[in-house]
């Protein structure tokens, strides 16, 4: 999680390449990543594909 250069909160999740969000706040950018999260799992199990199982499930617990 950082804050760009217009002074929103960034986060990402490491595990799901391409899987980030933000935030005008901390909190708003953790929910925003929860949403993207859920979404981009929906749409791996959607295709078929296997949940990356890197480090994910320490994210979640943080979250």
């Amino acid at each position: 999680m950082y804050k760009d250069e217009d002074g929103y909160w960034v986060v990402e999740c490491p595990s799901l390449k391409g899987c980030i969000s933000q935030g005008k706040t901390k909190q708003e950018a953790l929910s925003n990543i929860k949403e993207a999260i859920a979404g981009y799992i929906a749409a791996l199990e959607e295709d078929g594909l296997a949940i990356p199982k890197d480090n994910f499930e320490a994210f979640l617990m943080v979250l």
